[in-house]
């Protein structure tokens, strides 16, 4: 069975530290990152808000993006979360 794959984006509040991460399992992964468990990265800084979250069909696919989004430079990523999500609303009450 081949899975699906979500890209996202971790934050601490509008515009500021941002991390992307991949997975196969959006809302573990993100009780993970709000728990202090997610990524020593996200604990570090506090990044407790999921501003962004891309669906993919493969989880091939889905880290093909995350890799491609991380060499993005700063304010592409910004625009991105900005073009769905213009308030930095935390998403995580959406997906879980």
């Amino acid at each position: 069975m081949n899975r699906g794959g979500y890209v996202y984006i971790m934050t601490n509040k509008s515009r500021g530290v941002l991390y992307i991460g991949v997975t196969s399992q959006i809302e573990a992964r993100t009780f993970q990152h709000r728990n202090g468990t997610g990524s020593a990265f996200c604990k570090k800084y506090g990044l407790d808000k999921l501003v962004l979250v891309e669906t993919f069909p493969t989880i091939e696919e889905a880290i093909a993006r995350e890799k491609a989004m991380k060499a993005w430079k700063r304010q592409w990523k910004i625009e991105l979360v900005e073009a769905s999500n213009p308030s930095w609303e935390d998403l995580t009450a959406h997906i879980l």
